[in-house]
C-alpha cells in the first residue's frame, strides 16, 4: 500500500459558513447543489459574475453546524465582502477561519477528517486541520499538472467561462440545481453541446512556456498558454483549430495531451 502524500496548500484559506439560512443563502449563488450536502462531504463550485465568468472557484466542506469554504487565500476577504452584500435579511455568519489547508493525495486516502476531492479520484482528498504536512504545495501543484486538472492560476479572474475551465467535466456545475448567478450564459453554452474552447494539457521540450503566450496551428491563432513547468502546461485552446495541427509557442512545437477523464470531440 502506498503512503499518501500530504502537502500543505498556502495558496488556499478558509470561511467559515453557519447560521439557520446558509444552505438556501449558498444555494441561490454557486454553481454546485449545496442543499443535499452532508457533513464530511466536499463539492467543488464557482461563484460567478452575472454574465457568467468565473469570479472565484471554491470548495464547500459540509460540517455538522454549517460548511467551509475552501477559497484562494488572497481573495478571501474579497469574497466574505461580496458575498455579504448577496446576504441582505438571509440569516447566515460568515466568518475567516484560520484552519489550515492540506491536500492527501499519490496513496490510499481514507481516514477522519478527510474529504474526498469530487474531480477525480486520482487527486485524492482535502482536509483542514492539524495534522502534520510531508510536502509543499508545488508538490500537490505538479500531481494536478500531471492529471491535466486547471487551477485558479489558469482560469483568473472574470477572463474564463467556467465550461472552459471544464467544471462541467470535473463536478463544478451541477445543471439541475435551479438558478445561481451567471445560470443563464453557462446553460445557455450546455444546450448548444459545441464547446469552442477548452483548457487543456500540452506537452512540449525544455522550459517552462511564458504565461499568455500565444498558440498558433500554423499562421492561426488556436489558444493561449496558461501555467506550467518544465515540459508541461496547460492552455486555453481552440477545439476547431487543433485536431491534427502542428502546434507551435513562440515557435516550439508543442502536443495536446487527452487526459482520460476529458472526453474528444
Amino acid at each position: 500500500m502506498t503512503t499518501p502524500i500530504t502537502a500543505r496548500l498556502t495558496s488556499r484559506a478558509v470561511i467559515a459558513v453557519s447560521g439557520p439560512d446558509w444552505r438556501s443563502f449558498l444555494q441561490g449563488l454557486l454553481t454546485q447543489d449545496v442543499e443535499t450536502l452532508a457533513p464530511g462531504e466536499l463539492r467543488f463550485a464557482g461563484l460567478l459574475t452575472p454574465q457568467g465568468k468565473l469570479l472565484h472557484d471554491l470548495f464547500v466542506a459540509g460540517t455538522d453546524d454549517g460548511a467551509l469554504l475552501d477559497v484562494q487565500a488572497d481573495q478571501r476577504d474579497a469574497l466574505i465582502q461580496r458575498l455579504t452584500i448577496y446576504r441582505l435579511r438571509a440569516k447566515v455568519t460568515l466568518e475567516a477561519s484560520d484552519r489550515p489547508v492540506l491536500a492527501v493525495f499519490g496513496g490510499e486516502v481514507a481516514g477522519e477528517g478527510l474529504y474526498v476531492d469530487p474531480r477525480l479520484p486520482a487527486l485524492g482528498a482535502r482536509a483542514y486541520d492539524d495534522r502534520p504536512a510531508d510536502a509543499d504545495e508545488d508538490a500537490y501543484d505538479a500531481h494536478r499538472l500531471a492529471l491535466g486538472v486547471p487551477g485558479p492560476a489558469d482560469w483568473g479572474q472574470e477572463r474564463t467561462y467556467p465550461i472552459e475551465a471544464n467544471f462541467d467535466l470535473l463536478a463544478g456545475i451541477d445543471f439541475k440545481k435551479g438558478c445561481f448567478v451567471g445560470q443563464e450564459t453557462t446553460s445557455r453554452m450546455k444546450r448548444r453541446g459545441t464547446i469552442k474552447t477548452r483548457m487543456l494539457p500540452i506537452t512540449f521540450d525544455g522550459p517552462p512556456l511564458a504565461f499568455g503566450a500565444e498558440v498558433l496551428a500554423g499562421e492561426l491563432r488556436a489558444g493561449e498558454v496558461a501555467s506550467g513547468s518544465d515540459g508541461r502546461a496547460l492552455a486555453l485552446l481552440r477545439l476547431d483549430r487543433i485536431d491534427g495541427a502542428d502546434l507551435t509557442v513562440e515557435g516550439r512545437p508543442v502536443r495536446v495531451e487527452w487526459p482520460g477523464w476529458l472526453p474528444q470531440p
